[in-house]
């Protein structure tokens, strides 16, 4: 990777080179983590504090109520953690009986939170400071109010006018009866109310205590299933992280419920190709990347579900080398291809990573889902309850078959790049389906074509849809559009800031034994910020 002053792209930013470094997609949540790093913390307490931040900052994309994922390298190992959460117990398929599909928003849509039980899981192991201090920057913007940034204050609105009718989401988001616009100041005392509970019992208020009886009694107001037991019952887990090598790099992931081992397919899958002898603005390498990851996803969306429940298509069945060899030999280089699920055994947020000057690194990501979740707020609490349900299939014969106390498909993925050796790159691209694409993406620009991480994250991008649909940024050469629909790929057009369309990028790569190269994406409103 070489750090370049000027590149071809929009955006005008450069790079940011630092020894600690916090990159997020709001400039004051990556305040809040500079600042625990500056106060003695490590990138763990830096990678919280802004992640809790952005809870009151970037209410649209992820709240108290959410789930979780990171990925860390603690100097000497790599670790894993899933803390997303189960549907409620009394959650079965013939609550759903008669739906076509599984409820999109309201209480029908709402999982238990996890990410919660990430923030305490991570400070209890890896964290130096106490755990109180990482809520200090985040309550202060709660009580005493923070102004609205433009990307968020449109992503707001735009929910006000869908969520305003759910149960308790105008009294929280809209209590002037609208949206606040961007630069005006808003403040949520119920939601620092929330989070200094959480301070004070290390999330056991939450889990266990107040706050989950709240949750628990505004639940059964509406008829809904969440109970105080499917809250206590909760854990996040130490999980590992699954990988795919590609030439000298390897990828790792989340393991499933995630849809990181869609990545990990495409990237496999894009090893057994000619795509090295391309250059990145190739349109056909376009082809092949927009090739590989529809054959990966068209198997995520088919097979992956709560780990416990993948049994009859496993993990090391879709990851296996000669399965992606298969899937490989379907592409056609010069054509575009309708990819049906795989035979690979016979008979889609907030995204940040923080990294530190003693070699820690942390691929951080938590949402709530859709855009403010289930639309669900609980009163005087601020927790906006996520809508991870939809994830579950109505499909008997699907693993990942609705049912109770299980783990839906998750969207959200942290991604982390491994060297032969040493730490290379902590990244993600938050924005639901996304997110696959954009780390495979994100891999290839940097490793494969050499470019910087705020190149990468300036590049135009594309966005596999259904069957030859393929959403590309306008930023796009019209010549390589031209190309493609020639290959027969069915193209729309949409505006780099389309709400989460393309994702929201924020990266940090290791530049040697010292210092790192952070990038923000320019379609959100972030900054990599380090000292």
């Amino acid at each position: 990777m070489e750090l370049r002053a000027h590149h071809p792209y929009p955006s005008r930013r450069s790079a940011v080179v630092a020894e600690n470094m916090v990159a997020t997609s709001h400039p004051l949540a990556a305040q809040a983590g500079v600042s625990m790093l500056a106060r003695g913390g490590n990138a763990v307490d830096a990678a919280l504090a802004a992640a809790i931040a952005l809870t009151v900052l970037e209410p649209s994309g992820n709240g108290i109520g959410s789930d979780a994922f990171a990925i860390l390298w603690d100097g000497q190992n790599l670790h894993g953690l899933n803390a997303s959460g189960r549907s409620p117990a009394a959650w079965n398929a013939a609550r759903f009986a008669g739906q076509s599909a599984m409820p999109y928003r309201g209480w029908e849509s709402v999982t238990v939170p996890g990410a919660v039980s990430g923030w305490v899981a991570l400070s209890d192991r890896f964290g130096k400071l106490p755990f109180e201090v990482l809520f200090e920057p985040a309550i202060g913007y709660a009580e005493n109010g923070f102004p609205v940034s433009p990307v968020i204050a449109t992503l707001w609105a735009r929910a006000g006018k869908d969520l305003g009718h759910q149960p308790g989401f105008a009294e929280t988001f809209m209590p002037q009866g609208r949206t606040p616009r961007a630069g005006e100041f808003f403040a949520s005392p119920g939601h620092a109310r929330t989070l200094r509970l959480i301070a004070e019992t290390k999330g056991k208020a939450f889990y266990e205590g107040i706050i989950a009886e709240e949750i628990a009694a505004y639940a059964a107001r509406h008829d809904a299933a969440l109970t105080v037991a499917d809250m206590a019952q909760h854990q996040a887990d130490w999980c590992g992280t699954i990988s795919k090598g590609f030439d000298a790099v390897t990828l790792h992931e989340i393991p499933p419920n995630g849809q990181g081992i869609a990545a990990l397919m495409g990237l496999g899958i894009l090893g057994q190709t000619a795509i090295r002898d391309m250059d990145a603005e190739d349109p056909a390498a376009f082809h092949l990347q927009i090739e590989a990851m529809k054959l990966a996803l068209r198997d995520a969306e088919s097979f992956v579900a709560d780990p416990e429940h993948m049994r009859r298509i496993t993990v090391q069945d879709l990851l296996d080398d000669g399965y992606l060899a298969q899937r490989a030999k379907l592409i056609d280089p010069n054509k575009a291809s309708d990819f049906g699920a795989g035979a690979p055994k016979s008979g889609g947020t907030v995204y940040l990573t923080a990294a530190d000057a003693s070699g820690m690194m942390v691929s951080f990501i938590q949402s709530n889902y859709a855009g403010f979740g289930s639309g669900v707020v609980v009163p005087g609490t601020g927790v906006s309850l996520q809508n991870r349900g939809a994830g579950f299939s109505l499909d008997p014969g699907h693993q990942n078959h609705v049912g109770p106390s299980k783990r839906p498909f998750h969207t959200i993925i942290p991604g982390f790049l491994m060297g032969a050796d040493a730490p290379l790159m902590s990244f993600g691209v938050m924005g639901g389906p996304m997110q696959a694409q954009g780390h495979v993406q994100m891999v290839l620009r940097t490793q494969l074509w050499g470019q910087d991480v705020q190149m990468a994250a300036d590049a135009p991008r594309w966005r596999v849809t259904k069957g030859l649909g393929v959403a590309c940024e306008t930023t796009l050469p019209d010549a390589t559009i031209a190309r493609l629909q020639a290959m027969g790929h069915d193209i729309s057009l949409e505006a780099p800031d389309n709400a989460f369309g393309f994702g929201g990028a924020q990266l940090i790569h290791r530049l040697g034994p010292r210092g790192y190269a952070g990038g923000s994406d320019p379609r959100k409103d972030g900054a990599a910020i380090g000292f």
